[in-house]
């Protein structure tokens, strides 16, 4: 069955020879339109593209705001809206990577524009790397908003005869606000992006060894980890950075992709085995585009990693960047990880740690096209890993969320949204990544308190009222908690287990502004409008408090829900347009979370 029916206008300049190809793809079920270019050198001398937009945008000035989202490290996606005016305005990447600091995505809106009403025109990249986004008016009033490759490091040789095909940007429309372009981008990814076995299925609850014991670990204590996890009802184990080479820091190892047996105690397989016959699955964590100088692989192979000659290097993290725009790097990384992989993991957490920086190739003809090389190669080691492996789990990261974008979720179907886990930081930053990503793709996990990005302290039901807006797992010690704790945890997967179907599917609603408001709230309706799942944490408290109501979206009118655990019965009006009380609780940070059931008629 065709599921979408695309245009292609050719244009083609009689001097040069040159045909390029505006493509147009029309989906059938969900409003999106994607949008790309290729160009073919029909010359008979080669050519150098220099910029390649893949889409652009004119239209009549409407009194246009510019959203985009910005951050850094551990502050990724916050919301900006600026006035379109005279005068250009971009966001955009030469990191090499989507980046933490500005995101491949852009959306003009009309004065007033808000979750529910008004005009929303907006463009996401689907590539992960080098952009930039750009929106001005010119001197007639009318604006163009663009998108693609960034020019600067980008200088592509083609030759007569050869075509170049640019990434796509995906074109949205909507006018009733930014909530229904969030929902429309969010099922076009879960039906016609994302692919793995796990797009429809329940993600396994997973607990990563990272924050208990960072570098500091043997088979002892994962094994120690595991069984404590696994009485909680936790299914999978991931082993975090450490467990390859003589890996016990950030300053060695990288690269040497054999396991540290030494360390461990016992080889790979006998762990893998013994975690298995806990009931559990069995994750790794890998990064294989980076390497450090203290390492068999760069001593052997100095030329292969990013470097200019003659300078001394960028040793962001104690690591260089190998060089995967050349072949031979990435084969043999992908030997080596599929020699780990083949004995018996089932979920991959492949992080990158740094951005590019010194991108010189040793081996390229042409330093223009290093850059874009570069993701092809990491393109291809991905695809091959998909293909080898259709059942394992691959989860994205990039130092956190620097690489938290369209082209990954091809993929890996879901990303670890920030290394900054505190729950109150996270209601803002899984905010912000809401406008175009799924919550099924964002990775999210309750960890230790005091948080290890921000010392803050929240109620563990906060940390897993957050946690569960996305994948949900763990990342802490068990053998730190208390029994009450436990038994919360226990509470908390059951409840997960419970709502996960309505959470990967269900229609996403922000209810609140976390930036703005007292309170962060959401809410998850089912197709059918049968269930909704509405969760809220409130971000501040002060004395004699007002009461923050706050309206639930998208109920069906003139029916009647039952919240489950009170058994309370509501109007869907009375929902929709007074709300919900949050009870003004003692203390920081109180979470609440409401489960409905249309009450069916008698």
């Amino acid at each position: 069955q065709d599921v979408c029916s695309s245009l292609e206008i050719l244009c083609e300049d009689s001097h040069t020879g040159v045909k390029v190809w505006m493509l147009y793809t029309v989906f059938e079920d969900v409003d999106i339109i994607t949008r790309s270019v290729k160009i073919l050198n029909g010359g008979k001398e080669e050519l150098y593209l220099t910029k390649v937009f893949s889409a652009c945008l004119d239209m009549d000035n409407r009194d246009f705001d510019a959203v985009s989202l910005h951050g850094s490290w551990a502050r990724e996606r916050q919301i900006q809206s600026v006035p379109v005016s005279h005068g250009k305005f971009s966001v955009e990447s030469v990191r090499g990577e989507s980046s933490h600091q500005d995101h491949p995505f852009m959306a003009l809106k009309t004065k007033g524009t808000d979750q529910d009403q008004g005009e929303v025109y907006g463009m996401h990249f689907v590539y992960s790397g080098n952009f930039k986004a750009t929106v001005h008016s010119d001197q007639f009033d009318q604006v163009r908003m663009t998108m693609g490759i960034h020019p600067e490091g980008f200088r592509w040789k083609l030759l007569p005869g050869e075509e170049f095909q640019a990434p796509e940007v995906v074109l949205v429309h909507s006018h009733e606000g930014l909530g229904k372009m969030t929902r429309t981008l969010h099922d076009f990814y879960r039906k016609h992006l994302i692919r793995s076995v796990y797009k429809d299925q329940k993600r396994p609850i997973l607990i990563n060894n990272w924050e208990a014991t960072y570098f500091d670990f043997n088979t002892d204590k994962l094994i120690s980890i595991a069984r404590q996890a696994a009485e909680l009802g936790i299914e999978m184990l991931v082993m975090d950075d450490g467990w390859f080479g003589k890996r016990d820091d950030d300053n060695s190892g990288l690269g040497d992709w054999y396991v540290n047996e030494e360390k461990l105690g016992e080889s790979l397989q006998d762990l893998i085995q013994r975690i298995n016959g806990l009931g559990m699955k069995f994750g790794i964590w890998i990064e294989p585009e980076s390497v450090n100088e203290d390492s068999n692989l760069f001593q052997e192979h100095p030329d292969w990693v990013m470097r200019i000659p003659g300078r001394n290097p960028v040793r962001a993290r104690n690591q260089l960047v190998l060089d995967f725009s050349r072949k031979e790097v990435v084969d043999y990384i992908f030997e080596q990880i599929c020699k780990i992989l083949d004995l018996g993991v089932e979920y991959v957490k492949w992080d990158m740690n740094r951005s590019l920086a010194d991108v010189y190739s040793c081996a390229a003809k042409d330093q223009g096209n290093v850059f874009y090389d570069y993701v092809l190669g990491l393109y291809d080691f991905l695809e091959r890993l998909v293909q080898r492996y259709p059942n394992i789990l691959i989860e994205g990261c990039c130092g956190g969320g620097g690489r938290f974008d369209a082209g990954m979720l091809y993929y890996t179907p879901q990303i670890w949204c920030s290394d900054n886990t505190d729950a109150v930081d996270r209601v803002r930053i899984q905010y912000g990544t809401s406008f175009g990503y799924p919550v099924s793709s964002v990775g999210s996990h309750v960890s230790a308190v005091p948080n290890h990005q921000t010392g803050r302290s929240t109620s563990l039901k906060t940390r897993g009222v957050v946690a569960m807006a996305g994948t949900f797992g763990y990342e802490l010690d068990p053998g730190m908690l208390t029994e009450d704790e436990k038994q919360e945890i226990r509470s908390q997967i059951e409840q997960y287990h419970r709502y996960a179907p309505l959470i990967q599917n269900g229609r996403y609603y922000r209810l609140t502004n976390p930036f703005v408001s007292e309170a962060g709230a959401w809410e998850f309706v089912s197709e059918d409008q049968k269930e909704v799942l509405f969760q809220a944490v409130m971000l501040e408290i002060h004395g004699n408090m007002t009461v923050n109501y706050v309206r639930l979206k998208g109920l069906k009118r003139d029916c009647l829900y039952q919240e489950q655990t009170s058994g309370r019965v509501y109007a869907a009006d009375a929902l929709m347009e007074t709300g919900i009380p949050l009870p003004t609780a003692f203390g920081e940070y109180q979470a609440y979370q409401y489960y409905f059931k249309e009450v069916e008629e008698s």
